[in-house]
């Protein structure tokens, strides 16, 4: 029995409504294939697109998917079918799918699929009911055929990240291919983790009502600790004045 799919509401003040956005060096740069002039070099929408899909620690000459490249090029598939390709290669699953939670996978190809942070913990959860229910490629498919994808990309636009910057902000948001990179076990072994912190001293919260008032001992007993002897300590002889041949018993 599947299990039925939950609806969310917008929450994010970022994409929930059509803003007036001023030009300027911060806004990212679209790259159409539709504008693309005939025999021009698509190498330059490849890496966008790479860079978007893929983590900044995950771009290796390793993951590139040259048959998806070759088609592109080619003009056999769209700009939409080549981020399919990337989405389902198994560099990204091991990279991505199967090192985290269905959450985190779903919140993760949200950001970098529609150009948003989700809304809330509900739009998690739905998105993942469709991972459950449909697998990856099912989960793909309805994020690169929903309304929102195909209103703001369509068939030739890479994917971006909309409106990073938010109005009274001095800078805008953290481009999501950069957020949390995840290393994995080897890496984590080499860096030691994980590690225990210790506290080197424990606070224990006391009520309003039981700390000392005017008066009381207590709070002098911090002072008197304080308080040093008054005696001066015996000086400590250097260790290199001292002579140890001469300190050596002679019979």
């Amino acid at each position: 029995m599947a299990l039925p799919l939950l609806s969310y509401t917008p929450k994010s003040q970022n994409v929930r409504v059509a803003g007036y956005v001023v030009p300027g060096d911060e806004e990212p740069y679209v790259f159409d294939t539709e504008n693309l002039p005939a025999g021009s070099d698509v190498d330059g929408f490849i890496w966008a697109a790479y860079r978007q899909i893929y983590s900044e620690h995950q771009i290796l000459k390793s993951n590139r998917q040259t048959f998806l490249e070759s088609q592109l090029k080619d003009g056999r598939i769209t700009m939409r079918q080549f981020i399919r390709g990337l989405l389902l290669s198994d560099p990204f699953r091991r990279r991505n799918f199967e090192t985290n939670s269905n959450y985190r996978f779903a919140e993760l190809c949200v950001q970098r699929v529609l150009g948003r942070d989700v809304y809330s913990e509900r739009e998690k959860i739905a998105w993942s009911i469709v991972i459950a229910n449909k697998g990856v490629e099912g989960f793909v498919d309805e994020l690169l055929n929903s309304e929102e994808y195909l209103e703001n990309f369509g068939d030739t636009i890479v994917p971006f990240q909309r409106r990073r910057n938010l109005p009274q902000r001095a800078m805008g948001e953290t481009p999501f291919n950069l957020k949390t990179p995840r290393y994995g076990a080897y890496h984590r072994n080499q860096l030691g983790f994980p590690q225990i912190v210790w506290q080197n001293a424990v606070r224990r919260f006391r009520p309003q009502e039981k700390q000392p008032t005017e008066g009381n001992p207590e709070r002098f007993l911090g002072m008197a600790r304080a308080v040093s002897s008054g005696q001066p300590s015996a000086p400590r002889p250097s260790v290199q004045n001292l002579n140890y041949m001469a300190a050596v018993p002679r019979r």
